[in-house]
């Protein structure tokens, strides 16, 4: 794990970029499998291709998982944070299909003290992007993080 690191360390408007993985279709399947979601326009070809689409697309919410997991292994926060406390105002803004490659970039947005003085609360902005760098989600991620000892 990475050095020990406190909240007030980041400020606003910082911005933290992760590395990058291309979605396969073991990822899209297993992923299936974890959630139950077998929708057709993810799981079956010939549906997909009838569609506006013209093939099979990711899932929005393992688009999700996969920022917060490229997040987590470029331990940006170490060992700061606390808790996940939400997610607010995601969307997704365009199809990821499987050969895509995402990364994220996460901007430092919002942070507010609590009652107790070591502990405060983070806004990040996480904008997952493919490889022609066009936004494909975008949401907010609330963390409780340590502060520094005063």
């Amino acid at each position: 794990m990475s050095q020990k690191k406190y909240g007030d360390e980041f400020k606003i408007g910082d911005v933290y970029k992760t590395a990058a993985i291309t979605v396969t279709e073991t990822h899209v399947v297993n992923w299936a499998g974890l959630t139950m979601d077998f929708y057709p326009l993810h799981m079956d070809k010939e549906y997909a291709a009838k569609t506006p689409f013209g093939e099979r697309l990711v899932h929005g919410p393992m688009i999700f998982a996969i920022a917060v997991g490229l997040a987590s292994m470029a331990q940006i926060g170490g060992v700061a944070p606390i808790a996940w406390l939400g997610a607010d105002n995601m969307r997704m803004l365009r199809p990821v299909k499987i050969g895509d490659t995402v990364r994220v970039e996460i901007e430092v947005v919002e942070k507010s003290e609590t009652r107790k003085p070591e502990q405060g609360i983070q806004v990040w902005r996480y904008t997952t992007k493919n490889q022609r760098d066009e936004d494909v989600m975008v949401f907010d991620y609330t963390m409780m993080f340590h502060e520094r000892p005063k």
